[in-house]
């Protein structure tokens, strides 16, 4: 809940804000000074938001073995300038850290949070789809964690508005055929697989499956299972990603690769 504070020699306008008890996730945190951290936190009324918690490297300090990544928290800060002030931090729990596979994965969805959203644009249902992969991810089901990081990947895209409509040919809005096969392609969206293409593009029956899942009022479940038996989506996605963020390949992906190749 955010609270406005008025200041009556100004003609009553608002001049600090006070938030509290905000459902939230630490994205990444950076040494500010010696004993503080500013914080990079995805909140669910109020998106991707800059906090700085003073004191929190200090031992004694409450926030030290609170502000992790990768767990749900309730946040309470207040300011008005673009950095925020940590007020207080409390660990909602219920889920353990994710490990080996499945904490790279979380640090990839951290990343690719950081690199496409907006500071100060709320995205509740995004924050919930981000929370249950998160929940997925902590789990023992490692069948679950590809599915997963697809399923958030398309979510996060239709969100942000970069997802173009999967039932349909981009360019000419003309319905896809069922059994025809069709890529995904950045400039293009979706249109009908070149030669080179066939390999990794998927058949307009299960592109129209994919833009039924997202459209679900329960999209991430729905779209994980659409997920789960299309491996071919996986590089389609990945290029689409590296599009929008500018980059060839992602800092967490070429971690990954590093940490493979040893």
């Amino acid at each position: 809940m955010a609270t406005v504070a008025c200041d009556p020699g100004q003609g009553g306008r608002a001049v600090a804000r006070r938030t509290g008890d905000e459902p939230s996730f630490v994205l990444h945190r950076y040494d500010w000074s010696e004993s503080s951290l500013i914080l990079e936190v995805f909140s669910r009324h109020h998106g991707r938001i800059a906090l700085v918690a003073k004191g929190a490297k200090r031992p004694s300090s409450s926030f030290r073995p609170v502000l992790l990544p990768l767990q749900p928290l309730r946040l309470s800060f207040g300011g008005d300038a673009e950095i925020r002030t940590l007020k207080g931090a409390e660990w909602v729990g219920g889920q353990v850290m994710p490990t080996g596979d499945a904490l790279l994965s979380g640090y990839y969805l951290n990343e690719l949070l950081l690199r496409l959203l907006a500071r100060d644009d709320p995205h509740p249902r995004l924050f919930d789809a981000y929370r249950t992969a998160v929940q997925v991810l902590s789990s023992e089901h490692g069948e679950a964690l590809q599915p997963a990081l697809r399923a958030f990947e398309l979510l996060l895209l239709r969100e942000i508005g970069l997802l173009p409509a999967l039932d349909v040919q981009t360019t000419t809005l003309e319905g896809l055929r069922p059994n025809d096969r069709y890529a995904l392609v950045p400039e293009g969206g979706i249109v009908a697989a070149g030669a080179d293409q066939e390999r990794g593009s998927l058949t307009g029956a299960q592109w129209a499956a994919l833009q039924r899942a997202v459209d679900d009022p329960a999209p991430f479940t729905t779209t994980l299972r659409a997920c789960a038996e299309l491996p071919e989506l996986k590089p389609q996605l990945r290029q689409l990603l590296h599009y929008h963020c500018g980059v060839s390949t992602l800092r967490t992906r070429q971690l990954m690769l590093d940490l493979q190749s040893l």
